[in-house]
């Protein structure tokens, strides 16, 4: 009976903690049910989830957003490769989308100059960038493609990052394998974050105190280190990576987050900020 009155508390104190949430990272599947679960989900922690949305169903997305202001913020996931895709830029960003993401799967490396009009193109927009980074998925081996995580590594956002200052940029799953040079690149680079979705806290739930090492400079009087009075994890923002319309791991991924920071001693003012109050600030403040 202990442990069943136990499980009503925790959730209660979870969702206290995560009041105002945002979820940088939730695949769009096509399917009309699937937002409205997303927004029912959204709804328990008066949250808002940034929601990637393919060129075709942007139509049927934006109608949907609209109906239910509040909870959706678009991002068109678009190819940079793809031939048309300034102007699939332009119509989300027509339609009040922004964002880009999640970028993956070049056929070049993310800094190469043929990107730099679609950069270039999302700097004018105002509109934030959130790249996967790292080991990506293979989950047809049967069928050849020409995809290379060598064209996907994190530290290829720095130059981004660098070019563009006033442009927002999310790095996903922070570089998975690549940790500790995401932390550094986050660390000098004040419009860069990175969520932790994916495996990463899957593979690292054994040693969650592994983080203090990737986010040291928390209080650090150095010149060798910017000048900063917050948390060091506040250069990570919460998502789930939600695909394939399977909502479970939202709720599992804000488990392994909280057991995380929890573990690494955060305070509470720094989580809210990861769970949500520094993205809030940032929509509050670009175009």
């Amino acid at each position: 009976m202990r442990h069943v009155l136990l499980l009503p508390l925790f959730l209660g104190s979870l969702l206290a903690q995560t009041h105002g949430l945002v979820d940088a990272h939730v695949h769009h599947n096509g399917e009309e049910r699937f937002l409205q679960d997303l927004v029912a989900r959204l709804d328990k922690y008066d949250g808002m989830a940034f929601l990637l949305v393919k060129p075709e169903h942007l139509e049927q997305t934006a109608r949907f957003m609209a109906a239910h202001p509040g909870r959706l913020i678009g991002f068109g996931d678009v190819a940079l490769d793809d031939p048309d895709v300034l102007a699939q830029i332009d119509r989300f960003h027509k339609a009040g989308f922004r964002g880009l993401g999640e970028i993956s799967r070049t056929r070049r490396d993310y800094n190469d100059p043929a990107y730099t009009p679609i950069y270039d193109r999302a700097a004018r927009h105002g509109m934030m960038l959130l790249f996967h980074t790292g080991i990506v998925n293979r989950t047809r081996p049967e069928v050849a493609e020409d995809v290379s995580v060598d064209r996907l590594r994190v530290t290829l956002l720095d130059n981004i990052a660098r070019r563009y200052p006033k442009t927002v940029i999310i790095g996903a799953h922070l570089g998975n394998p690549d940790y500790s040079w995401a932390g550094e690149i986050a660390r000098w680079n004040p419009n860069l974050y990175f969520d932790l979705s994916g495996s990463t806290l899957i593979k690292k739930q054994e040693e969650p105190t592994f983080f203090k090492s990737i986010f040291w400079w928390s209080s650090v009087a150095s010149p060798h280190t910017p000048a900063s009075k917050v948390s060091a994890f506040e250069k990570v923002v919460f998502g789930s990576d939600v695909f394939g319309g399977e909502l479970s791991e939202f709720d599992a991924s804000l488990e392994r987050y909280r057991k995380m920071l929890n573990a690494c001693g955060v305070s509470a003012e720094a989580q809210a900020n990861i769970f949500g109050g520094t993205l809030r600030r940032i929509l509050g403040g670009a175009r």
